[in-house]
């Protein structure tokens, strides 16, 4: 059996067989017994990569939540000074002002209870 055949046979057997075979026909042991090993510590390492980006820590919640809250905040903050602005211009008599100051406060109105405190 020539040695190239040996070598691709010893690369198809798990690792402590290949490296026994290995020092039987070669007469020297040679790497391939930590190939599997190394593949397996690179599918843990992989693998706890793609859990660690599937799940959210508790910390990360809390400031996806608190982001949320402040945009919520600055939308009715929006509303508000939008809703002062059209009651000034309805007062005024402008009709289309009158319509949206409607919209503007049904818009508060749904807002407001996603708010705490």
């Amino acid at each position: 059996m020539s040695l190239l055949a040996a070598a691709g046979l010893i690369a198809l057997l798990p690792g402590c067989v290949a490296k026994t075979v290995t020092k039987v026909a070669v007469g020297q042991a040679v790497s391939t017994a930590t190939a599997p090993v190394r593949h397996v510590y690179r599918a843990i390492d992989t693998t706890s990569l793609v859990v660690d980006k599937l799940t959210t820590s508790q910390s990360e919640r809390d400031q996806k939540r608190g982001r949320a809250l402040r945009k919520r905040e600055e939308r009715l903050g929006k509303l508000d000074r939008d809703y002062q602005r059209q009651s000034h211009d309805c007062q005024r008599g402008k009709d289309k002002a009158c319509r949206e100051r409607e919209r503007t406060y049904a818009e508060i109105q749904q807002l407001w209870p996603t708010i705490p405190g």
